[in-house]
């Protein structure tokens, strides 16, 4: 059963002042002095209050807003805007509106954006969590406010997550190049320490043991979080002793940064390239890139779908849904499709 949220008279009554005292402190009104203020801060905080932002509203009987808020990576991402759009949609069927926001994969943040929705009483909220501790979450989950956790799951708390088969997706990818007879390939990744990409260098990895290939001839550089920075990661392989014959790239932005450092040397159709992610005009270069794809349609759509069932049955179990991922070739690793 969900606990019911505090109000500004909850406060008042453990403070130990009138209610028009609380609502003065809480909206920053003069007219309270500074012991007192302190009193209404510390009972707020010990009773996890926080403003209403839509108090001045009016609501449905039912007490939500019909609306939902959505944080992702970066909203400039094609898989995050793809994903967006995605859960826009789905939301738009039911008639609930979506706030959204950029975490950058920065903890704090996305702290601040998450309680910031929170206050304005969204009636969930779905993430694409930072590597970040988000059991500050625990309470609205308390309080019955359902989160859904798409693309990875989240630190700190324990919620329906829909994401993608990674690590299988990876392996796929590393066997496809090792099929076509590399025997040295490099792994190009975001930060290491996101889930997503920990699973893909650790599915990379694993088929390039299980094939019995010197764990040295796989080469993983992560940290990547700029096409340049991919553009010139990939040049100093380049420029090794035993440079990679293929590149498996695990992340849209880092494929395109490993494109152009590609282009620079003139190398385009001597290193294969595979990718994670298609991306806009992926089939219209030259050659195309092959990616391991996965469906931020579908991901979004589940997302949303279990997030409105959860507002509806509180008490249904968490579930953790993944979906696969399917092989796009094209002329970049070396096929001729």
């Amino acid at each position: 059963m969900a606990r019911k949220r505090p109000t500004m008279k909850d406060v008042a009554a453990r403070a130990g002042v009138g209610f028009k005292t609380v609502s003065r402190v809480i909206n920053g009104e003069p007219g309270v002095t500074e012991r007192t203020a302190e009193r209404v801060h510390l009972a707020a905080a010990e009773l996890h209050y926080r403003r209403d932002m839509t108090a001045g509203n009016l609501r449905r009987a039912t007490g939500r807003t019909d609306s939902l808020g959505l944080l992702v990576a970066s909203v400039d991402n094609e898989f995050d805007a793809a994903l967006h759009r995605a859960i826009e949609d789905a939301a738009q069927q039911h008639r609930v509106s979506i706030f959204t926001g950029s975490t950058d994969e920065d903890p704090d943040r996305e702290r601040q954006l998450a309680l910031g929705l929170l206050a304005r009483r969204v009636d969930g909220l779905v993430l694409m969590p930072s590597p970040g501790d988000l059991s500050y979450l625990q309470h609205e989950i308390d309080l019955g406010t359902p989160i859904v956790a798409v693309d990875r799951p989240p630190h700190g708390i324990t919620v329906d997550t829909v994401m993608a088969d990674s690590t299988q997706g990876a392996r796929d990818a590393i066997a496809h190049l090792i099929d076509h007879g590399h025997r040295r390939v490099a792994v190009l990744t975001h930060l290491g320490t996101l889930h997503t990409a920990a699973q893909r260098i650790a599915g990379a990895r694993r088929r390039w043991e299980d094939a019995g290939l010197p764990a040295n001839d796989l080469q993983v550089v992560d940290g990547l979080t700029t096409e340049a920075e991919t553009a010139q990661a990939l040049l100093d392989l380049l420029d090794g002793e035993d440079p990679p014959t293929a590149v498996f790239t695990a992340r849209n932005q880092i494929t395109t940064g490993a494109v152009r450092a590609l282009q620079q040397r003139g190398l385009q159709r001597e290193i294969a390239l595979m990718g994670f992610d298609d991306f806009g005009h992926a089939d219209l270069l030259d050659p195309a890139i092959s990616v391991v794809k996965q469906d931020p349609g579908q991901l979004g759509h589940r997302a949303t779908q279990r997030l409105l069932a959860r507002l509806e049955d509180h008490s249904l179990p968490v579930e953790h849904l993944v979906l696969g991922t399917t092989l796009t070739l094209r002329q970049s690793c070396g096929c001729g499709g």
